[in-house]
């Protein structure tokens, strides 16, 4: 007999499946000698009350065995012989893309500007010690795209369509902890995503698929408006080729050179709002003493605390971003004369440090003049400003968090995850007013709701940026297909309709189904 049941448990109590056991036998009546396995399907923690509790879905296995694996698999046939799709990026965008057309008979070509995981992550180190970018070769080019060296949380408030369990049983099926089923904020941690992406492109390798590595798209190939291929460059070589089939553009959030190749085509684009601010760092043990309502933080059961924090300050949104318990700030430029911070925490998120994006929406109306690119020109400033600051190097620009909110100079800094190093800088000064007046307004607010918070024990690391693409690139709501454009479709953050791993992958997957009804004539 196989049942299910809602329970509510102390933490020490979920970490032994024998209490969860013994509790639901108390609970339910039932002889705990016949429980013989427990499977937890949901989990999340409810810190609003100094007791923590634990709130679990499971399911229980009376008398027999599970028939059935922890997460679903999902057949990949050979393609060798279909029709080819070329994928432009292999970012999680591009990587579910392949993967769905792989489900519906179709081959997929990625071309992806950036190296493979394990050479990328060679190129991520010497950014601390030559305190130089790749341009090619970073935190946001390269396989996996932004997120495979910048935490790989799959949590999504999106509700677009798409079959979200599904792109996490994806997930599990090429390595991940099948945890990521179960937990409410799900994470794989940045120590383990890269060999789960490259498990995902062995999958498209031995299903027929292409992989091909440090090859840029120059263009689209382009007859009576429709796209048919596309003319790229191989960088090692320097050799020009042409890849023919539609397109998936899935080229992420940091492509800023097919945002210009596009407007100069005059392919129809439009400006699009982000967000900019600031990383916020904390010592992790203050964050987990705040949200856990304990001197003692969290202990020896709960992982290091989250927190989520939202306001309005003079009609724009100012809130908390990509928030990584235990985890590094991380230097995610694509160019050198760029300082753009990010996030990342290791799977077992147990660093000495906490921090999150804490930011500011701006909208294209808040800028002058009608360029579609003008909110990319507005984040190439800051960030060649900050730049500026920073000595030149990828040294960011940093301000105790209380010095910011009161104008004052830091005359020292806490130590800081920042590798490349931080250096004393007015914040408050430099930064455009629309965002530092905001956001010190919204750390005040911020500090009312949750004492402790605003503290001169936090540093604010300058410039957060990429927190979105800042162009959209147009595309037919139902079709998926450029506007004018057949055979393009725009697909995940790059294009302006995702904002995360996992509602990029389902953006992906979306794109994948209908340019297989493209292909069938369906429309």
């Amino acid at each position: 007999m196989i049942q299910e049941y809602q329970i509510r448990l102390q933490p020490q109590q979920v970490a032994n499946e024998a209490a969860i056991r013994r509790y639901i036998a108390d609970e339910e009546g039932i002889d705990v000698r016949t429980i013989t396995h427990v499977r937890i399907l949901k989990r999340s923690i409810d810190a609003r009350q100094r007791t923590i509790f634990v709130n679990l879905k499971i399911r229980v296995y009376i008398n027999e065995e599970p028939r059935d694996d922890a997460y679903q698999h999902t057949d990949y046939q050979d393609v060798s012989q279909s029709p080819q799709v070329i994928v432009v990026g292999e970012g999680p965008g591009g990587l579910f893309a392949s993967l769905r057309l792989i489900e519906l008979g179709l081959r997929p070509v990625i071309l992806e500007r950036g190296k493979d995981i394990h050479e990328r992550k060679k190129d991520l180190a010497l950014i601390t010690k030559t305190q130089r970018v790749d341009d090619e070769s970073n935190y946001c080019f390269g396989e996996g795209g932004a997120g495979a060296y910048s935490d790989g949380k799959l949590y999504t408030r999106s509700k677009k369509r798409g079959n979200i369990e599904k792109i996490l049983n994806v997930f599990c099926q090429h390595g991940a902890d099948t945890s990521i089923l179960a937990d409410a904020h799900p994470h794989i941690g940045t120590d383990k995503l890269p060999r789960v992406i490259e498990n995902m492109r062995n999958t498209i390798i031995r299903c027929g698929g292409e992989v091909h590595f440090e090859t840029k798209m120059t263009e689209l190939v382009i007859h009576n408006e429709t796209v048919v291929g596309v003319k790229a460059i191989n960088l090692k070589t320097g050799k020009e080729e042409q890849f023919e089939g539609p397109v998936i553009l899935a080229t992420g959030h940091s492509a800023r050179d097919i945002y210009r190749y596009m407007k100069n085509a005059g392919i129809e684009i439009e400006p699009k709002g982000i967000a900019v601010g600031v990383r916020l760092e904390h010592p992790s043990h203050l964050i987990d003493q705040i949200q856990y309502h304990n001197k003692n933080g969290r202990g020896q059961y709960l992982p290091a605390a989250e927190y989520s924090f939202v306001t309005q300050v003079d009609g724009r949104g100012v809130y908390s971003f990509c928030m990584c318990p235990g985890g590094f700030v991380i230097p995610a430029a694509t160019g050198d004369e760029q300082i753009v911070v990010n996030g990342m925490s290791p799977s077992a998120r147990n660093t000495r440090w906490s921090n999150s994006g804490m930011v500011v929406e701006i909208h294209p109306e808040d800028m002058e003049g009608s360029d579609v690119l003008r909110v990319m020109k507005y984040q190439e400033d800051l960030e060649r400003n900050c730049w500026l600051q920073g000595n030149r190097k990828q040294t960011a620009p940093a301000q105790r968090m209380m010095d910011f909110v009161n104008n004052k100079v830091s005359y020292d800094l806490p130590a800081s995850s920042y590798a490349p190093g931080i250096i004393s800088s007015p914040l408050h000064f430099w930064l455009p007013s629309e965002i530092s007046s905001r956001l010190q307004q919204g750390f005040r607010k911020f500090g009312q709701m949750s004492r402790g918070f605003l503290t001169n024990e936090a540093v604010l690391i300058a410039t957060e940026t990429r927190t979105s693409s800042p162009v959209r690139i147009l595309r037919d709501k139902e079709t998926l297909q450029h506007v004018r454009l057949r055979g393009l479709f725009p697909c995940g953050e790059g294009a302006g309709y995702a904002g995360g791993i996992v509602s990029a992958g389902v953006d992906g997957e979306r794109c994948a189904d209908q340019i297989h009804a493209y292909l069938k004539g369906i429309y």
